[in-house]
């Protein structure tokens, strides 16, 4: 016989918007931008820039998730051991905010006396506003305008018989944990679990999944988060301090939420365990254990509310169903599997907890719980089906299906269709916020720590007399572009635009750096590189 050579085809070169992605993802910019229109008022020009995406999932845009993360790690390692009191203080009310709430209560008064679509647009009115306060720097929550006619169910106070009772201290306004001999601060990073719902295999999916709980992991998965505040608050009562805490929220194999938190200061391991045994949820809902409408039967609007299709009497309102709640619908727990360890401040294993902590956010929650094995996927979908008629909150359009009337239910609302994270198959029930974190843990918003990090690029470079001064934006009108807007030039443009500046700025700072640190031997290239993300 003879050898028979295979001729080699020849390979394709690679398309251009690839070779332009993988150049942005380089030198760290961000590979799709969306375009704003800047309007010089004084001059009339018009330019156009690309904003950054500002993604944290690296397989939208892996540079943005990247510096995201990087902030993040930046974040947790400036609040984990602090020696002194982090400063929170707390600027006072602008101008513009109190015109905003003054506005915003005017809205309120007259969406209390609306119906119908004038109800709705005035409710949407007044979340444009809540949006518009939250930009201007306001924190936490704003009234609910349908507060007025919430009513707290008849609930017992007593602490529940079949859970451990817990000390309880006053809790002192400090933040820092006790010092130990040799002026050592140890601080702590634990991880806390969902409670079992019966046996699974390594891969995750359940050896009896007819046996298996799904419809309690599906309410523990609505309300961890809550599970996990309640955790937080016992503690707090329990050493008799602030304790804070950096968490970020994880699937497990088993699609389960766990928690892995680094808390400021140390706490004595039995104390964590003590508890995390007696910390329970209790749910003060209406019973939703069987559905009322479903398989094409649903409730009807009928010009103000929601009614049965048949017999068209108007469905309980919340207010009405929460009246006649005399026992939780669920009660959440952790499981027994908790883990705590000890952590010195500025050691080598605390850099790699860090990284641990930040290691899952640039993934999105599908990717971590993606299904590899038939087995798998059949647990997911049979997990998904029950979070289907989970409700997810007391707004929740589910509620239609077991024939109560949800909070803030209009016209637009369709029964059994709730927009809620806790519905989608992709994040079968994790809370919406991966990353948790304590008002008092570093002193800084996420904000503030970027703005840190940019101002130790611009001094480097001032000190090697490369000075960057702020310009003046008081004449720019900003305009986000429209998707197909003819006017926008196309996003290869402005990626390739962003790549040159970035060469020219990074060059800039490389020289900084050696003027500042001398020649390339006594370069801390990894700082270069840490900095410039």
């Amino acid at each position: 016989m003879s050898d028979t050579t295979v001729p080699q085809l020849p390979t394709r070169g690679p398309l251009s918007a690839d070779v332009v992605r993988a150049t942005a993802e380089q030198h760290g910019v961000c590979v799709r931008p969306f375009t704003m229109e800047v309007t010089d008022s004084d001059t009339g020009a018009v330019k156009y820039i690309g904003v950054p995406c500002g993604s944290t999932v690296e397989s939208v845009c892996l540079p943005c998730a990247r510096k995201a993360r990087a902030l993040r790690m930046v974040q947790c390692r400036e609040g984990w051991h602090l020696t002194e009191e982090p400063a929170t203080a707390t600027a006072a009310p602008t101008g513009d905010q109190r015109a905003l709430v003054e506005l915003r209560a005017d809205l309120v008064a007259a969406y209390r006396d609306a119906v119908g679509a004038d109800a709705d647009d005035l409710r949407e009115e007044i979340r444009s506003v809540d949006d518009e306060l939250h930009q201007l720097g306001v924190r936490g929550r704003l009234p609910n305008p349908d507060g007025a006619a919430k009513r707290a169910p008849q609930r017992s106070t007593r602490r529940r018989q079949d859970t451990p009772n817990l000390p309880r201290r006053r809790v002192e306004k400090r933040t820092l944990g006790r010092e130990f001999a040799g002026g050592y601060r140890p601080s702590m990073f634990i991880t806390l679990t969902c409670d079992t719902y019966g046996p699974v295999r390594s891969d995750g999916s359940p050896v009896d999944p007819a046996r298996y709980d799904y419809r309690r992991a599906a309410r523990d998965a609505v309300h961890f988060a809550s599970l996990v505040d309640r955790w937080w608050q016992n503690l707090r009562r329990v050493v008799g301090w602030d304790v804070q805490y950096f968490a970020t929220v994880e699937p497990q194999r088993r699609a389960a939420p766990h928690l892995h938190t680094a808390i400021r200061g140390s706490v004595a391991h039995e104390v964590i365990r003590q508890v995390t045994a007696a910390t329970y949820l209790q749910v003060w809902w209406p019973a939703h254990d069987e559905l009322v409408y479903g398989a094409g039967r649903v409730p009807v609007w009928d010009g103000e509310r929601f009614a049965d299709p048949d017999t068209r009497q108007p469905l309980a309102t919340w207010a009405d169903a929460l009246d006649q709640v005399d026992a939780p619908a669920h009660v959440a727990t952790f499981g027994a599997q908790v883990h705590s360890k000890g952590i010195l401040g500025g050691s080598e294993e605390a850099g790699r907890h860090i990284g641990y902590l930040t290691k899952y956010l640039t993934k999105s929650t599908g990717e971590v719980v993606s299904a590899d094995t038939s087995t798998q996927r059949d647990h997911h979908d049979r997990l998904h089906a029950e979070l289907a008629v989970t409700p997810c909150s007391p707004r929740c359009a589910v509620w239609l299906l077991y024939g109560i009337q949800p909070q803030g239910a209009t016209s637009r609302t369709t029964p059994g269709h709730c927009k809620g994270r806790a519905h989608r198959r992709t994040t079968l029930g994790l809370p919406g916020r991966r990353v948790l974190v304590s008002r008092k843990w570093s002193g800084k918003t996420l904000a503030e720590h970027k703005a840190d990090r940019a101002a130790f690029v611009t001094e480097t470079l001032a000190a090697v007399g490369i000075v960057k001064p702020a310009p003046d934006t008081s004449a720019l009108v900003w305009r986000k572009l429209a998707p197909g807007d003819r006017n926008a030039p196309p996003r290869d443009h402005l990626v390739m635009r962003a790549i040159s500046e970035r060469v020219t700025w990074r060059a800039e700072y490389e020289r900084a750096l050696l003027a500042a640190h001398g020649p390339p031997g006594g370069l801390d290239v990894s700082a270069t590189q840490t900095i410039a993300a």
